[in-house]
């Protein structure tokens, strides 16, 4: 007998309605209700996917005995939700970043650990075919040890995007810009491929051709990893109209591997679909090299004949209810996700003190 485990969200903005089709849809989960600071808002979400609506975070897990909530507010807004959730009962699993602080994150942390709950965090490239291929050779070692790994991120995000909603673009209501909204799918991908905690990091960002907002739209920075490997990243949301995110990691054999995580113009929360398939753009194994064609059309199959969006969500979703159920580790904890924001921390207090910036980090 399948075991039925209570879903709801806090948050009612454009990512919110994936969540929602994805706990609709995702296996064991049955969705129940919808947390908003305006009510109207939170009864106008609600009604479309016929649940209930809250004002209250802890009143929602109480009253319909939720197991999970997931957090979809904006990202300096993440902490006090999930804590609540967590300290009503709910196991919590957050819009990526986990949060734009550190100190956001220790808090998250701290109460899931204090309360038992799980704590994860959402970044469903981890579950894309490519990305699953690419780290089970990168385990196996089948290109060595990961000596060398480059994120480079080419995107585009318009004055309208900004202007969609009240809190783009602001230090206060983003936390960041390109570092914090857009790159932590692929500052994860990175730090999960290269299997090593960061030992140092000097970093640079600026804002080059969108004036009409605070933060960064460009953000380079080189690493090193504890165990000798070094890394690269490049982002940007300034090229138009998006040309690509790549993850590439070498290893000491002299192989590499690489994904494609995303391709032309970027994939915009309740604007725009995902453009093209994911797809390994890089594999020089020793007797796989001839392989790339054939994943490919695998791959774009899978893609094709589901809604991406929705998808590789619901998959992520269906991996934290199955370590609910079961009691181990989500794909992406708490812990996890603090890995990301203390990359992009890392780069902002470099650039700041104009110097690289030693791990560990504290807030």
């Amino acid at each position: 007998m399948e075991q039925k485990i209570r879903t709801g969200i806090s948050g009612c903005g454009k990512v919110a309605h994936l969540h929602a089709r994805a706990l609709v849809n995702a296996r064991n989960s049955d969705f129940r209700a919808v947390c908003s600071r305006s009510a109207g808002k939170g009864r106008e979400f609600a009604s479309g996917y016929g649940v209930s609506s809250y004002t209250d975070i802890g009143e929602m897990v109480n009253r319909e005995k939720l197991d999970v909530v997931v957090i979809c507010t904006p990202h300096p807004a993440h902490r006090e939700p999930a804590v609540a959730a967590m300290m009503a009962g709910a196991h919590v699993m957050v819009e990526k970043p986990l949060a734009s602080s550190l100190e956001d994150c220790d808090a998250m942390i701290a109460t899931a650990e204090k309360t038992g709950r799980q704590l994860g965090v959402i970044s469903q490239r981890r579950f894309y075919s490519p990305t699953l291929r690419m780290h089970r050779a990168i385990a196996g070692g089948r290109i060595g040890r990961p000596v060398l790994g480059t994120i480079v991120m080419l995107g585009w995000r318009d004055r309208e995007y900004y202007e969609s909603d009240p809190w783009r673009g602001s230090w206060e209501h983003e936390g960041g810009g390109v570092l914090v909204n857009q790159s932590p799918h692929q500052l994860d991908l990175l730090q999960w491929f290269m299997g090593s905690e960061i030992k140092e990091l000097y970093g640079l960002w600026d804002n080059f051709n969108h004036p009409y907002i605070e933060v960064e739209d460009t953000a380079v920075a080189v690493l090193r990893f504890e165990n000798g490997a070094i890394g690269n990243i490049v982002v940007s949301n300034s090229q138009k109209p998006g040309i690509y995110g790549k993850v590439h990691i070498h290893g000491s054999t002299g192989a590499s591997v690489g994904v494609q995580t995303d391709g032309g113009a970027m994939f915009i929360a309740g604007r725009s679909g995902i453009a093209e398939p994911p797809v390994n753009d890089l594999w020089t194994i020793p007797g796989e090299e001839n392989m790339l064609e054939q994943w490919a059309g695998e791959d774009a199959d899978i893609f094709n004949s589901v809604d991406p969006t929705e998808y590789y969500i619901r998959l992520q979703h269906e991996d934290f209810i199955d370590a609910v159920i079961n009691r181990n580790k989500p794909m992406v904890t708490g812990k996890e996700g603090r890995k990301t924001v203390e990359i992009f921390t890392a780069i902002y207090r470099s650039q700041k003190n104009s110097g690289p910036v030693r791990w560990p980090l504290k807030p």
